[in-house]
């Protein structure tokens, strides 16, 4: 049963098991995150098409699945990029794994930030 930790919490689910609320894919770390009630910031939807589920991955990064081309290139777009950056709504969990939320996106769409790759998109917040 992997464990997944963000940001110092963790769950513990069995493989094939999890409800798929369409959010990125299935078993991905957004996917988890959802079915645990964990906040994981998804403002394209879990679609790969924004990087607000940027996490950087602590431990276990041969945990998750390989990074496809897509993946790659929308990372290209993350403010504070590390090398063991993943999408959370791409990177599938196949054991245990430890992640952080970059400080930077911790708040920045619930406050009322846009999405640096979406442009209007995603409306700022009124002030």
């Amino acid at each position: 049963m992997p464990k997944v930790t963000i940001d110092g919490k963790t769950v513990e689910f069995t493989s094939g098991k999890l409800p798929y609320h369409e959010h990125g894919k299935p078993e991905s770390l957004l996917d988890v995150c959802l079915n645990f009630g964990l906040h994981l910031e998804h403002a394209c939807g879990g679609s790969c098409a924004c990087t607000t589920c940027h996490v950087i991955v602590k431990k276990g990064w041969d945990n998750l699945s390989e990074a496809e081309d897509d993946e790659l290139d929308r990372l290209d777009y993350a403010p504070g990029l590390e090398l063991h950056s993943r999408l959370g709504c791409q990177c599938v969990v196949t054991g245990d794994v430890e992640v952080e939320i970059p400080t930077w996106n911790r708040n920045y769409v619930s406050e009322g930030g846009g999405s640096i790759n979406l442009g209007d998109a995603i409306p700022v917040g009124k002030k």
